[in-house]
């Protein structure tokens, strides 16, 4: 492995760590708070991805056309810029918007530099390297954050304040990558181009449609949970949440580390078999009511949820550095997926409306993942990889 990752490596890992220090800080504000309703945290998660949306025409050129290193600096000084507001009593949802602008640009840089500092042969491995690193991170993250905020929120919020600003020291010993020249012209007509380019062949239809169904149902796994363990499980409290999610966590890093060896980008058609058992598991765990039930259920959702996520990246990633640019590429694939996440949540909370129950939810989404999954399927060839270039 290029010894350039290890800087990268460690500055996304600590950006991831505050990332979800400062969601289950919230999260915590929310379980104190008699006055805050259940549907805030599914909203909260919703002004979150709002950003990665919005900001996608942009976001992507500006990775591909500037040195990444200094986009990550500059997105993790906007993420603590939000955290800091947060600090100061702001409206938490305003002030997680703006974390969220921060990650909608630190997400294209941190995935678009892999495909420069990689070969092609160990790309799917650092993709591996970095989901792993980013699970771990959410999972302290979740943990550390929750704790401290059961404490004190005003000391958790700080701390993620301290970290946003090391992590974006530690980006300083990136090297200075700028993938292609600057466009110009309207971003909104170029991201159009993009997404007619990107969807031309199967392969990358594939690529974008799965991670979109990864996150959607990953982020609403995740709000269900929040709703479903005080009811099934009678937990009380933001750690306890946190402490159960970290099943999850250790399961996509498992899934990340084996998946190199199981799934290279020449057989990307493999990928499916793991999302397909990931929805039975999902409707598996909405019949749990024990602890250790819902814990080695979560453990295999998170094990085949890496075990998908991870090759569909890197063949995202591989595609775009041969077409669009690697930061665009991802930035599309990120306003994919957080539509498709937007939808998830936001079709949940509208549910909770009306009064659906936290379990009926859970074996909702397990099926509707088999089943798009199935879909998502139908037109993918057996002869891969697709090789063309735009």
């Amino acid at each position: 492995m290029n010894k350039q990752i290890y800087p990268l490596l460690v500055a996304q890992f600590l950006s991831a760590f505050a990332d979800n220090a400062i969601l289950f800080t919230v999260i915590a504000m929310v379980m104190q708070s008699a006055a805050l309703e259940t549907w805030y945290v599914p909203a909260l998660q919703s002004v979150f991805l709002i950003a990665f949306v919005v900001l996608a025409p942009w976001v992507g050129a500006f990775a591909d056309n500037y040195p990444k290193f200094k986009i990550l600096i500059i997105a993790n000084l906007i993420k603590a810029a939000g955290a800091v507001l947060l600090v100061f009593n702001v409206e938490p949802l305003i002030a997680y918007c703006i974390v969220g602008a921060g990650a909608a640009l630190y997400s294209p840089a941190k995935y678009g530099i892999l495909p420069e500092i990689s070969e092609h042969t160990l790309l799917v491995k650092a993709n591996s390297w970095i989901e792993g690193s980013t699970i771990f991170a959410i999972l302290l993250g979740m943990i550390i954050g929750a704790k401290v905020a059961d404490y004190s929120i005003q000391w958790a919020l700080i701390g993620t304040v301290m970290v946003f600003l090391l992590s974006a020291t530690i980006s300083l010993f990136l090297p200075s990558t700028v993938s292609k020249q600057t466009v110009s012209g309207s971003k909104l007509i170029q991201f159009g181009r993009h997404v007619g380019t990107f969807f031309d062949t199967s392969r990358s239809r594939f690529s974008v449609l799965s991670a979109s169904l990864f996150w959607a149902s990953a982020a609403t796994v995740r709000v269900i949970l929040i709703a479903w363990t005080p009811l099934v499980l009678m937990t009380k409290n933001a750690s306890e949440i946190a402490e159960l999610t970290l099943f999850l966590a250790i399961g996509i890093i498992i899934g990340s580390a084996v998946v190199p060896k199981l799934i290279p980008l020449e057989h990307l058609r493999r990928a499916r078999i793991p999302a397909y058992l990931m929805g039975v598991f999902i409707i598996g765990l909405s019949f749990m009511d024990t602890v250790w039930g819902a814990r080695s259920l979560l453990l295999l959702i998170g094990i085949t949820g890496g075990l998908f996520i991870v090759p569909i990246n890197a063949a995202l990633q591989e595609i775009g550095q041969q077409s669009i640019g690697s930061g665009s590429a991802v930035a599309l694939q990120n306003f994919f997926q957080n539509v498709a996440m937007l939808l998830a949540v936001g079709s949940y909370t509208y549910s909770v409306t009306l009064g659906i129950s936290p379990v009926n939810a859970m074996l909702t989404l397990g099926g509707l993942v088999f089943i798009a999954t199935l879909i998502i399927s139908l037109r993918l060839p057996k002869n891969q990889p697709e090789t063309n270039n735009h």
